[in-house]
């Protein structure tokens, strides 16, 4: 898989030395307890390691959200489904250290993957969702262009109480005139 550079994020191929990196965010609820629920605490050191492997085959469409000097581990941005016939992606994305939270380093990721999901998938459509108590993913979604599509009520519960998720689309056509602005 290729790579590719931003301002000051790079998106590239999975390596095993990300495990300690992953491993670091997959056990904090205070990232997890924002992400869907294939991450619900405890999740074992082999689960892990087989999400890793997972992600390092050919089978996988997603990049490590690396710093652009060092390429060091950030986050991740990857294709949870990939229809290739019908032209559509789902997105799942995590900055997975609270320090690099709130810096903009999600909404450049998103940009680059819109830009590789549009020119070299050739895919018409990307969605993704997100928690409703998940304010700062809301703002970085909606300032690349994602338009909020739906409401899926009372869908997870947490801490005693149930949250609705909220579903983002964006079109290629629409991503384009954004980029021709």
């Amino acid at each position: 898989m290729s790579r590719i550079y931003g301002q000051r994020i790079r998106l590239r191929e999975y390596q095993s030395s990300d495990f300690e990196d992953i491993r670091g965010w997959v056990i904090n609820p205070e990232i997890t307890g924002y992400l869907s629920d294939i991450f619900l605490y405890p999740n074992s050191e082999k689960d892990t390691r087989d999400f890793l492997n997972k992600a390092m085959s050919n089978e996988w469409t997603g990049f490590v959200i690396a710093d652009i000097e060092d390429g060091d581990y950030i986050g991740q941005i990857d294709f949870v489904n990939l229809d290739l016939k019908n032209g559509y992606g789902v997105l799942g994305l995590v900055i997975g250290d609270n320090e690099n939270l709130g810096k903009g380093l999600g909404s450049e990721a998103l940009d680059l993957i819109l830009d590789f999901a549009f020119n070299q998938l050739r895919l018409n459509r990307v969605e993704l969702v997100c928690w409703e108590y998940n304010h700062r993913a809301q703002r970085s979604y909606e300032k690349v262009g994602f338009v909020k599509e739906g409401i899926r009520r009372q869908k997870r519960y947490r801490n005693g109480k149930y949250h609705d998720e909220i579903c983002y689309g964006i079109l290629k056509d629409e991503w384009q005139s954004r980029q021709d602005n």
